[in-house]
């Protein structure tokens, strides 16, 4: 396993902790496995019919089991940093290494937030009934203006005000390592004037390892909030300063923790 050591600041001394997955006998990630996929479908199957009778009921839901997923699957996630979210709604942007991303956010990260995918992915039947159930917006890279109208008449209809997780890769990385930003998280974060909230996920990438038949493994994924970065008095023309800004933090970051095996 790796090591991380997050720097002390004014609210919190220094600490140090293993990142990544630990040994395991070839029992436990066949049995990990095997509990990945039925809860995937079962609790899937709970929470798609749960939408049908009130969306925030599911999401709740979504929540819980992702929390029960990381438990029984031996995967404790750690959230440090989040004294760096703001009060207000935001544009998260964390970096994504691992189909195990998705479930360390939406179980462990604090505050009231929904996460955004490219509006294409929503026309698949099965595929864009999950995303939906679990509360994710549809986004149109193509026209952010729509993409805030949305965002307006969703927190409008009784839902209330909630921060956005955005990938701003795109997609998860295929070997563990950080690909390039993307503007459109950028460019949205401008247009709703909100600030964009930089998350360093670690370990992810060993904890579920790209290829290997959604296996899990045991271990320790930690969910590094930073320090947000404002977005009053910038316009869309900084999207390319603000992108480049928050992907060199989060490469720090991730880069920091490498460079210290356990």
């Amino acid at each position: 396993m790796q090591e991380l050591r997050i720097p002390a600041t004014d609210l919190s001394d220094e600490w140090v902790t293993p990142i990544g997955a630990a040994d395991a006998s070839d029992l436990r990630v066949m049995l990990n496995r095997l509990i990945y996929r039925s809860m995937l479908f079962s609790m899937g199957t709970v929470a798609v019919g749960l939408h049908q009778v009130s969306p925030s009921i599911a999401w709740s839901f979504a929540k819980l089991s992702a929390r029960n997923l990381a438990l029984a699957t031996g995967v404790e996630v750690k959230v440090v940093g989040t004294e760096n979210l703001p009060d207000v709604p935001s544009v998260i942007t964390p970096n994504h290494a691992s189909h195990f991303d998705i479930a360390a956010l939406l179980g462990h990260l604090p505050g009231h937030n929904r996460f955004a995918a490219k509006k294409e992915l929503f026309r698949e039947p099965v595929l864009g009934l999950v995303m939906r159930t679990l509360g994710m917006i549809p986004i149109d890279r193509e026209d952010p203006t729509q993409s805030i109208a949305l965002l307006n008449k969703i927190q409008a209809r009784g839902d209330g005000a909630f921060s956005l997780i955005m990938f701003p890769e795109g997609t998860r990385s295929r070997d563990g390592r950080m690909g390039a930003f993307k503007n459109g998280a950028f460019t949205l974060a401008l247009q709703l004037r909100r600030p964009i909230v930089p998350i360093a996920i670690h370990g992810t990438s060993s904890i579920m390892p790209a290829g290997q038949y959604l296996s899990i493994l045991p271990g320790t994924v930690v969910l590094e909030v930073l320090e947000p970065v404002p977005t009053e008095g910038r316009s869309v023309e900084d999207r390319v300063a603000l992108r480049d800004e928050v992907a060199r933090r989060i490469a720090e970051r991730l880069a920091a923790a490498r460079e210290r095996d356990a």
